[in-house]
């Protein structure tokens, strides 16, 4: 059993240490977080209530979750590691890119491993088509259509604190293609609007947007986001090749359908992330319980979150002047 701590109770801290409370190898031994009923949530996990400094001194502690607000990221898996503690943090890292960058020295190669949860690099659906891409059943990729429409906004309130559409939400698309695309992406072109909800364009933001990026060789990615579908959480990814067409992560609750006289009847779609991406989060524990074991390095970690945030950041830069972004 690997011993550990986790940071934050919210909602992805809530679905993170279920995963680590109910998984073989690993001991939840802390829980930090300042809400009036952590103590009860600390309990239900067979943990104690405690503060930063009780685990960075607890000797016994291997690894910690970083699963607190955004603003803490950084600075918890940074103590984390020099304290010599392995680090599974939720997405992002951090917001700001200079400020990742500075830390360059802390995280490139760490005291520890350092692990950054983007979730999607776990999804089954997500992982087969990248396998098969990357073995070549298609040829050549040459475009790929990213589709991430969430079912309703969140509240304009949340907003703020984000980090807004490009930092927070199309920052997994960022990470997939950066992932499924075989050369570094050099160019970001994005349109957006706000269709959905005024007060996210009150909150200085947008809701709504298409944004194209362009790699090395000329290879395009398409992303479509949206923070409204109307008819449940819409991820999807289609790789089109020299050979053929690849297409993953459309997914229904079952795929059992019922006819009558005035057609059919499907399953509706997940209309959630947690429930949609549910094996995800449990494949990204178990990935972190085999990183303590050793049996295993973090598949994602300092560089994917730069090359990720550096996108949303271009994105943004783009956004702003209406013109493409070289990177």
């Amino acid at each position: 059993m690997h011993r550990i701590a986790q940071f934050g109770a919210g909602r992805m801290g809530a679905v993170h240490l279920a995963n680590a409370a109910n998984h073989p190898r690993l001991e939840v031994a802390w829980l930090v977080d300042p809400r009036p009923d952590a103590g009860a949530i600390a309990s239900s996990v067979g943990a104690r209530l405690g503060s930063v400094e009780d685990v960075l001194a607890d000797a016994a502690v291997e690894g910690v979750i970083v699963a607190s607000s955004t603003d803490t990221h950084l600075d918890l898996a940074t103590a984390c590691l020099a304290a010599g503690k392995a680090v599974f943090c939720e997405k992002p890292l951090d917001l700001d890119l200079p400020r990742l960058l500075a830390a360059e020295s802390d995280l490139v190669t760490p005291a520890a491993p350092l692990y950054v949860a983007f979730n999607r690099r776990f999804d089954p659906d997500c992982r087969a088509l990248q396998a098969r891409l990357a073995a070549g059943e298609i040829g050549e990729l040459e475009s790929l259509n990213i589709v991430s429409h969430d079912p309703a906004p969140p509240p304009a309130h949340f907003i703020p604190t984000s980090g807004g559409l490009y930092r927070d939400f199309t920052i997994h698309d960022f990470d997939l293609a950066g992932w499924l695309m075989p050369d570094p992406i050099v160019e970001v072109f994005t349109w957006a609007s706000c269709l959905v909800d005024p007060a996210i364009a009150a909150a200085g933001d947008v809701d709504t947007a298409r944004t194209l990026l362009r790699d090395a060789k000329g290879r395009l990615c398409m992303i479509s986001n949206s923070r409204r579908s109307g008819y449940g959480f819409d991820q999807r990814i289609e790789a089109f090749g020299s050979g053929g067409m690849l297409r993953g992560g459309d997914l229904v609750q079952d795929t059992v359908q019922l006819w009558r006289e005035a057609g059919a009847q499907a399953a509706p779609r997940y209309m959630d992330f947690i429930s949609r991406y549910a094996e995800a989060y449990r494949g990204e524990m178990d990935h972190f319980a085999q990183v303590l074991a050793g049996t295993a390095q973090p598949e994602t970690g300092y560089a994917d979150s730069v090359r990720s945030l550096r996108l949303a950041e271009a994105a943004r830069r783009s956004l702003a002047t209406g013109a493409p972004v070289r990177l």
